[in-house]
């Protein structure tokens, strides 16, 4: 063989071997934001490696042997050294357990680990113990070690100073759940990430991959339970061909300390049990559901319970018996109550048939049944009283419950605000309503310290997201989109931690270190949620997006029942725009109480955000800022376009700093947003024009088409109908 030939060959495999090393490096999303990627500041890898020299781990029960697991994978990783268990303990050896001795206790300077730590708790601390340099993890419980031990590995992930490895920490809430609604023909209602990732056909037998990596994502943000389907029930989950495909994900979760919880179809007695009636006061009917749940155990032995939609949207419920919400919840708890399960009777019930404002049916009918519920049943709670808009008003019912655990439900996968194709961080959402001040008990009564139990002295506590994971490769189609499914869980655990701490977190995690990256992207995330109002629903507008898919803007959607549609919201017309909610109007403001009342009423104190969600107001109405309501809706719209413009340009000058693949798939989502924002702003100004018969301000950028063009864009195929 000649030199030449052998020259070629030879850079081609260096080629081939430089493509299959690019190849490797690319990242598509999957692993979420547990990369234990190399630590790539020198100096600190150094201090990682001489601190960390092995771990010594207590006890080998499942959950331990998960945290076990991770800490070796996660710090073989980061350390780019080999971690492994060892069988004393020495210098540099981080110590696993949930039952420290006095010694250890006494070097992390506690008397009483539980009252430090609650139930799902831990510490983190550096520790001179028996003479040698350690770093600690104790907690009182096996869940609690497992995240502590992914919360070690999130100090090495964020990059901070061995001497700053000093964490204690208990979970706010008992119960943390995601809510999947997820149908079992595998299609997801409000899903924008692909099909459900629960592949029901081949369960039990197959055990996918994907559900370990699931449960250790969860488990790594606090997240300790998963409803596994929609809603919207089908019955059927509770047959023993289901219940078999349910037991073997409980499986898989056990080991993260993770239960399955099912919701529940009322009237499953009748569709799958073979009873003429659903009534909950039937003795036939709470015999059902007594042994439907027994047998449910005996193939899950720590099920975690119901959840119940009823009497909302068409689902069947007590209110087609003539009984109350109460009725119904009361049979499905007294039939967990031996088990220690718990019902979520959601309070997102609405009738058209009602005249009442949409916004006022859920306290009318919840309120007089306060203290009636069994202590081992949540009334679960949506933030706010319409449908997880971009913005809301705090709901009424917290506070309102006093007798009542009160669970909140937050939507992660976003179903009004752009869904998987506009980057929209949802911490300041979720922050904005659980700082919000119900004055309960006076001042300072925040919405989150009535769902802690901390107001009323309730044992149960809990909050449920609903999810934002498909089966898409990085589990929730936009890469932004996985911070929302990481800050729902790290509130849920503590809902003092900052929109900006939770961010950092995940964008380094998720990401790189590099402060050029860090600190740029963290702000357009803040900035996100208010850029999407101010484009979709500025001002306290809501409800006017797309028909059924909610996709896009329709604030002309009319027919049909009235609450379905965007008028009954807006009201606009000649006068102004703008639902009444005021004491001269639906009056909702007095389900507040007398402070929030008062503020919300006047025009002049409520806040300009809920402006027109309380009060219909004139065209020329002036605001705060001096503009006429007609120009401040123009402003707040152009502004949202602009914001979206100025993202897509900051993460142009993001290249370089982040593989190529994720970077690329960022980008033509913004594109996407950016013409969303566009079709937005137009569609919704153009039509709201129509009533105000006012012109544009003149530096404001025409609409690009007309507004019989926007009412004529179809979308028959939107995903999560």
């Amino acid at each position: 063989m000649s030199l030449r030939i052998k020259k070629l060959g030879f850079l081609l495999l260096s080629v081939a071997l430089t493509l299959l090393s690019n190849a490797i490096r690319a990242e598509d999303g999957y692993e979420l934001w547990l990369r234990y990627v190399k630590v790539d500041n020198p100096a600190l890898l150094s201090e990682y490696q001489e601190a960390i020299t092995g771990i010594y781990v207590e006890g080998s029960t499942p959950v331990v042997n998960s945290a076990k697991e991770e800490l070796i994978l996660g710090l073989n990783g980061l350390l780019a050294k080999p971690i492994q268990e060892v069988k004393t303990v020495s210098d540099g050896t981080v110590i696993v357990t949930s039952s420290p001795d006095a010694q250890l206790l006494s070097a992390l300077g506690v008397t009483d680990l539980k009252n430090v730590c609650g139930e799902d708790g831990y510490m983190i601390k550096l520790v001179n113990y028996k003479g040698k340099k350690n770093i600690a993890i104790v907690a009182t419980t096996d869940r609690g070690l497992l995240y502590g031990a992914f919360n070690f590995l999130r100090l090495i992930q964020t990059q901070k100073p061995v001497k700053e490895f000093s964490v204690t920490t208990k979970a706010a809430l008992k119960y943390r759940l995601l809510n999947h609604w997820d149908n079992l023909n595998r299609t997801v209602e409000r899903g924008y990430a692909g099909f459900s990732i629960w592949n029901w056909h081949l369960l039990p037998d197959y055990i996918s991959p994907r559900y370990k990596d699931y449960a250790r994502a969860n488990a790594s943000i606090g997240i300790n339970g998963t409803v596994i389907n929609n809603v919207n029930a089908n019955a059927l989950i509770l047959t023993k061909n289901y219940l078999v495909k349910v037991a073997a994900l409980a499986n898989v979760f056990r080991a993260y300390g993770i239960k399955v919880y099912l919701t529940a179809r009322f009237s499953a007695p009748i569709e799958i049990g073979g009873l003429k009636t659903a009534d909950p006061l039937d003795p036939e009917v709470r015999a059902w559901w007594k042994a439907k749940t027994e047998e449910i155990y005996t193939y899950i032995p720590d099920f975690g319970g119901f959840l119940v939609k009823a009497n909302s949207e068409g689902q069947p419920g007590p209110q087609n018996y003539d009984r109350n919400h109460a009725d119904g919840a009361i049979m499905l708890g007294e039939a967990l109550a031996p088990h220690n399960g718990i019902v979520m009777w959601r309070a997102f019930v609405y009738d058209h048939e009602v005249p009442d404002d949409r916004a006022k049916q859920a306290y009318n009918e919840f309120k007089p049944l306060d203290g009636s519920f069994l202590p081992n049943v949540f009334v679960q709670v949506k933030n706010g009283a319409i449908d997880f808009q971009p913005r809301e008003p705090f709901h009424p019912l917290f506070g309102a419950l006093p007798k009542t655990p009160v669970m909140m439900e937050f939507q992660i996968t976003q179903e009004y605000l752009g869904q998987a194709t506009n980057l929209c961080y949802m911490a300041p959402y979720y922050k904005e309503c659980l700082e919000s001040d119900t004055y309960y008990k006076g001042q300072g009564s925040t919405v989150a310290k009535v769902i802690d139990g901390s107001l009323d002295k309730h044992i149960n506590t809990g909050m449920a997201g609903v999810s934002n994971i498909g089966d898409e490769r990085n589990w929730t189609g936009h890469p932004f989109a996985q911070s929302n499914w990481y800050c729902y869980g790290r509130l849920a655990w503590d809902m003092n931690l900052t929109s900006e701490q939770i961010a950092d977190e995940w964008i380094r995690m998720t990401f790189t270190n590099k402060t050029q990256f860090v600190e740029p992207v963290k702000k357009m995330m803040l900035e996100s949620r208010e850029t999407v109002v101010n484009y979709m629903t500025p001002l306290g507008l809501h409800h006017i997006m797309g028909e059924s898919h909610h996709y896009g803007p329709g604030p002309w959607v009319s027919g049909g029942r009235p609450d379905w549609t965007a008028p009954y919201y807006h009201r606009a017309d000649s006068a102004g725009i703008g639902f009444n909610r005021s004491s001269t109007g639906s009056n909702a403001v007095s389900q507040y109480y007398p402070e929030v009342r008062s503020m919300f009423n006047d025009p002049k104190t409520c806040p300009d955000i809920y402006l027109l969600w309380f009060h219909h107001l004139p065209w020329d109405y002036r605001l705060k800022s001096g503009n006429t309501l007609w120009n401040e809706m123009c402003i707040k719209y152009n502004a949202g376009v602009d914001s979206v413009r100025a993202m897509n340009s900051l993460w142009d000058e993001m290249a370089g700093y982040i593989d190529t693949e994720r970077f690329q798939h960022v980008k033509m989502l913004l594109n996407i947003q950016e013409k969303e924002a566009r079709w937005w702003r137009d569609a919704c100004l153009l039509y709201f024009q129509t009533f105000s018969k006012l012109p544009f301000p003149a530096n404001m950028e025409k609409p690009e088409h007309s507004l019989d063009y926007y009412k004529s864009l179809k979308f028959k195929f939107a995903p999560g109908i």
